[in-house]
């Protein structure tokens, strides 16, 4: 949950504090930017400087402060689009964090960082236009650190910010008649090792800090290597490894299915004359038996067709996205992007909902285009009514807590707007093309009377469930690296793997719901529609379970039931749209296959 830095007692800008303008993926992940009372000149160093003096720690403010360092909240800085970068060293190699604690607890003392060391990294550039050429959107507030027209001084970029957050011990008297900004009368010892400075009740804390200014060789376009350096990428690899070989070993299964099983039947059956036909067609078994009800329209035929035709779009979603991502047009230089990437191509995709839903209501229904218009609607607000319930109800925790989190009324009505004026009409235009577009014919007929099902040594349900291990076996080491970049505040860059992964787990998810279609039919169980869409959608059940893990294991720092429940309310939005993605994939994988297996062999 983000909070405001000015809703703790901390120095705020002399002129105010002032928001500044934010797009509208920074505003629904909660990132508010306000101006900071530090100020920095370029290329010039300065130390000890005295920012303010708070009042006395009032009885509720002293609380909420020892709240916050309990639940270890960071404080965000950004200079020229730069987050603040701190290194801490553990055992032999170093770790990056963006941001600085509030504070830290030792023993039952609670530390304030009231002084902060800050390491700007500059580039110096002779000619004075090269920013003027560099001024692509992330750098167009560098324009004015260039030297002035006509001067021979050089240009300096900022290409890197580091902080130091230290805690020290300030004389709160000796500050009485200081104004901001001027020297403090001692010099100040920054040690990030020890901490000095506890707070109690009803005592003011000083505030100081200092700025060092260190050329660099890191050029202008390189400036965001520092945040993006793949840690593990050999971690990546051997997932990429591991799905490959579950892909392998099942597509062994369908390779075998296909060659052995079905061209040897098929093969057979042809060989035959027409006596010894009729003599086998008695004598049938598997899949052969249940010609006449294997295209029996399913139960909930219109909701199957709404489950799947939103699952096409959120599938397409989530490919350009990362697509577009892995190309590098979604960097995290530029903030909300990726956000609002994800609700442009989700909308755009509405045609393709509309038009799979539609064209698979016509085919269940034998061509006819009668309720095609109901099946849009319910496409166009099935998947985005669940999501906006869902996000209400968490957006109303956010108010409660007065979290910056919270989204704002007046974006909630842009997003319904978003979502009734464009979402819902192209998703009526998909449909429409959908009614247009020919019914797929079935290769067989049906019988009037359903075929009773054999009994089965164990449930059916059981084999759909477990068959979504083998999908997110494929999926969980890069999913705890997507966990801690949601959840931890990490930077997650490697979009080019994740890709590759995505487009493995639907490679596994088709080939998982065609193999179990294909042991479904064999033991004559011709109800095959739900279990296909669920056999690769029971995926999200395991998801959630991780989720659930991680938030156990990993997230020890969350306090109190708002966090926990909000957590949990994106966990199951999450599982959500996973599975109906990935239901999709399996059902239409198994359509296509049930369709070709019985086209291809000749039953009277």
């Amino acid at each position: 949950m983000p909070f405001s830095y000015y809703s703790l007692p901390f120095c705020k800008p002399l002129e105010g504090v002032k928001d500044s303008a934010e797009n509208l993926g920074e505003v629904l992940m909660g990132d508010r930017i306000e101006n900071s009372p530090y100020t920095f000149k370029m290329y010039t160093n300065v130390s000890d400087i005295f920012l303010c003096q708070t009042g006395p720690l009032s009885g509720e403010n002293f609380k909420l402060l020892k709240k916050r360092i309990d639940e270890m909240y960071q404080v965000n800085l950004i200079l020229d689009n730069l987050p603040a970068i701190r290194y801490a060293k553990k055992d032999s190699y170093f770790l990056r964090w963006t941001g600085y604690p509030v504070g830290i607890k030792i023993q039952d003392a609670y530390y304030v960082f009231n002084h902060l060391k800050f390491t700007v990294l500059v580039h110096k550039y002779e000619e004075a236009n090269v920013a003027r050429v560099m001024g692509t959107g992330d750098a167009a507030e560098v324009i004015p650190t260039i030297a002035s027209e006509g001067s021979e001084l050089p240009g300096y970029m900022v290409v890197g910010f580091e902080v130091v957050p230290c805690s020290v011990m300030h004389d709160a008297k000796s500050v009485k008649n200081l104004k901001a900004y001027e020297k403090y009368p001692s010099p100040v010892k920054c040690d990030p090792t020890t901490v000095a400075m506890p707070i109690k009740e009803n005592e003011p804390i000083v505030f100081t800090y200092e700025v060092k200014f260190e050329e660099s060789d890191i050029k202008w376009p390189s400036r965001w290597d520092a945040y993006l350096k793949m840690e593990g990428s050999k971690v990546h690899w051997f997932s990429i490894l591991n799905s490959l070989m579950v892909i392998t070993f099942l597509a062994g299964i369908v390779l075998v299915i296909f060659l052995r099983t079905v061209r040897r039947d098929l093969t057979r059956y042809e060989e035959l004359d027409k006596e010894a036909q009729a003599q086998m067609n008695e004598e049938l078994s598997g899949w052969k038996l249940v010609v006449g009800d294997v295209f029996r329209a399913p139960t909930n035929a219109g909701l199957l067709c709404v489950m799947v035709g939103d699952g096409v779009q959120l599938l397409g979603m989530a490919i350009v996205t990362v697509l577009f991502a892995a190309l590098g047009f979604m960097s995290p230089a530029s903030r909300g992007t990726l956000i609002i990437g994800m609700i442009l191509f989700y909308m755009i995709l509405g045609i393709s909902a509309g038009y799979v839903a539609v064209r698979l209501w016509r085919t269940i229904g034998r061509g006819d285009k009668k309720g095609w218009i109901s099946v849009s609607w319910k496409v166009a607000c099935f998947f985005p009514g669940i999501a906006f319930f869902i996000l209400t109800t968490l957006n109303f925790l956010l108010w409660g807590s007065h979290s910056t989190g919270a989204i704002p009324f007046s974006l909630f009505a842009v997003l319904i707007f978003m979502w009734f004026c464009i979402s819902v009409p192209l998703t009526l235009v998909g449909g429409f093309f959908g009614a247009k577009a020919p019914h797929i014919e079935y290769p067989v007929r049906t019988n009037q009377i359903p075929r009773e099902i054999p009994a089965q040594k164990y449930p059916s349900w059981l084999l759909v469930f477990g068959a979504g291990t083998l999908p997110f076996g494929t999926l969980f080491i890069e999913l705890f690296f997507i966990m801690s970049s949601i959840w931890m505040g990490r930077v997650y860059y490697v979009f080019g793997f994740l890709l590759i992964v995505f487009i493995l787990l639907v490679v596994v998810c088709a080939e998982v719901s065609l193999v179990l279609t294909y042991m479904h039919l064999c033991v004559e169980d011709w109800k095959w529609w739900w279990k296909s869409f669920f056999a690769s959608g029971s995926v999200a059940i395991y998801i959630f379970l991780y989720s659930v893990n991680y938030l156990i294991f990993e997230l020890k720092s969350l306090s109190g039931p708002t966090s926990e429940a909000l957590y949990l309310g994106y966990s199951i939005l999450m599982a959500l749209a996973i599975m109906f993605a990935m239901g999709s994939v399996g059902f239409l994988s198994s359509f296509w296959f049930v369709h070709y297996l019985f086209s291809s062999v000749k039953l009277d």
